[in-house]
């Protein structure tokens, strides 16, 4: 609906689509003229309004019209609006919005200011060495982050809305000479065709951007921090920021990002590459130690050594239940302290965790209801399974499922399951580009940066693994000069 120039048109419909008790529909003269300004009362800098607008709309003297109006005030952030509805969506944006009598259109004032939480390290992103401060639920802050990280013409951002009823601002963010743009495209397309009542977290654009609707692996990246969503964008993908959440969304998405750490970036090549071969060797066990067990037990007693053997059957002597229901019933006891943890206050919840997983579990093995080697496997693969932390929900999940195999068809039944799994993610893509890579398909080029962590100097060209319009990102010049010591 478009503005007319009659004021108490605009403002009765304006008063019947605001109807709430926080916007403020302040009356005030423009030489003479009614005029209105209206803002939501929480959302906007009051001392701003005053020296920007009212201060102004009080000294004005020239002829009342739209170009004039437009002139006569000093915000930093302002723009002229034509239609009633792109009026409603500035005043729900925290902008103040003033109209006047006899001009059919509304002059927006950007003086948002609303409570916002400090910069910190993020707990889920902790390092001894590198910068330690995290993203916040201000899409701004966010952005500012960024730009301090990247001081470049060709960082870009892109916004767009989402939400009928959250109305919440995207932006994608990516850097024009190293994105694909045809990616960056589909993005965008993507992002558009998006129609859901409201976004209140990145994680509800994370799930409707992947292609893969009901998979039980991750489609999008994502990171707390702002050293290492810069360095992803240096890489040719593609940010995504969502206003109210700390966490930005990174397109595309390799499965090889979760095993390597900022701190690999920080620290020497030998302790980086240490590192990951740990974290992938502890995923492997997580997920493979409790099946392999029970299968042993149940199916394959040859493959334990005689005097393991011996400690296991001495250890299961009178235990009630079978291997498998054994392993099932300390694992779900587990799971639930682990949960009880999380949900409850912090202080509280270290206090379950730890009295709960002794108490608990030194009860059960006197009592004679699980047996040691169980309880042991079990926290063993629990400790394991949080040295990929972004990846801990999906490998609780297959952890499950591979027990159940284990328990059921024992090592023929693993090994079949296992090569199922493996084909299905070298076979999985997501925004054209293979979850495996750089090693299915293989790129021996990429290898420099995968379990291996290759010197600064192995990095001059960027990853082929990721679609990107400017291969080389560092060049080495030979000085000519001689060190002598």
């Amino acid at each position: 609906m478009k503005m007319v120039k009659n004021l108490k048109t605009n403002i009765k419909y304006l008063q019947k689509t605001l109807d709430s008790e926080d916007v403020t529909f302040l009356e005030v003269k423009i030489k003479n003229t009614d005029a209105v300004l209206i803002f939501i009362n929480d959302l906007v800098n009051k001392d701003a309004i005053g020296e920007l607008v009212l201060r102004p709309a009080f000294n004005y003297d020239k002829p009342i019209t739209a170009q004039n109006l437009f002139d006569a005030f000093f915000s930093p952030e302002k723009k002229q609006v034509f239609s009633l509805k792109d009026v409603v969506n500035e005043v729900l944006l925290g902008n103040a919005i003033l109209l006047a009598d006899g001009v059919d259109s509304a002059l927006s004032f950007g003086l948002k200011q609303f409570e916002k939480r400090s910069i910190t390290e993020p707990p889920t992103s902790t390092v001894i060495k590198g910068p330690r401060e995290g993203f916040v639920e201000s899409l701004p802050v966010n952005i500012s982050l960024m730009r301090r990280k990247l001081k470049t013409q060709d960082l870009r951002f892109e916004n767009v809305t989402i939400g009928r009823y959250s109305k919440t601002p995207v932006a994608l963010c990516y850097i024009t000479s190293i994105a694909d743009k045809k990616l960056v495209k589909a993005i965008k397309e993507k992002l558009k065709s998006i129609d859901i009542d409201a976004v209140l977290d990145s994680s509800y654009i994370s799930k409707l951007l992947g292609e893969h609707k009901i998979s039980l692996f991750k489609q999008i990246g994502n990171t707390e921090k702002p050293d290492i969503l810069a360095a992803k964008i240096l890489e040719g993908r593609i940010a995504i920021f969502v206003d109210g959440s700390p966490i930005a969304l990174t397109v595309p998405y390799l499965l090889i990002e979760d095993f390597q750490s900022a701190s690999d970036y920080y620290n020497s090549p030998y302790s980086a590459t240490v590192a990951r071969v740990l974290r992938l060797f502890s995923v492997l066990i997580a997920l493979f130690l409790p099946a392999l067990f029970v299968a042993a037990e149940l199916f394959h007693l040859q493959l334990i050594p005689l005097s393991f053997l011996l400690t296991i059957v001495n250890s299961i002597k009178g235990i009630p239940l079978s291997p498998s229901y054994e392993m099932f019933l300390t694992l779900l006891i587990f799971e639930i302290l682990n949960e009880a943890s999380v949900r409850m206050p912090k202080y509280v919840g270290m206090v379950v965790s730890i009295v709960g997983g002794l108490v608990l579990g030194e009860t059960a093995v006197n009592a004679g209801i699980i047996s040691a080697p169980t309880l042991m496997i079990i926290a063993l693969s629990g400790i394991c399974l949080y040295t990929v932390p972004e990846l801990e929900q999906t490998f609780a999940v297959l952890r499950a499922l591979f027990l159940i195999i284990g328990g059921s068809s024992g090592l023929y039944g693993l090994i079949c399951s296992i090569t199922l799994l493996i084909i299905y993610l070298i076979s999985f893509e997501n925004f054209s580009t293979p979850l495996c890579a750089p090693f299915s398909p293989l790129i021996i080029k990429d290898m420099k940066d995968g379990i291996y962590k290759g010197f600064i100097e192995e990095h001059q060209m960027r990853p082929l693994s990721i679609k990107n319009t400017n291969k080389r990102r560092l060049k080495i010049k030979k000085t000519g000069v001689d060190n002598e010591i």
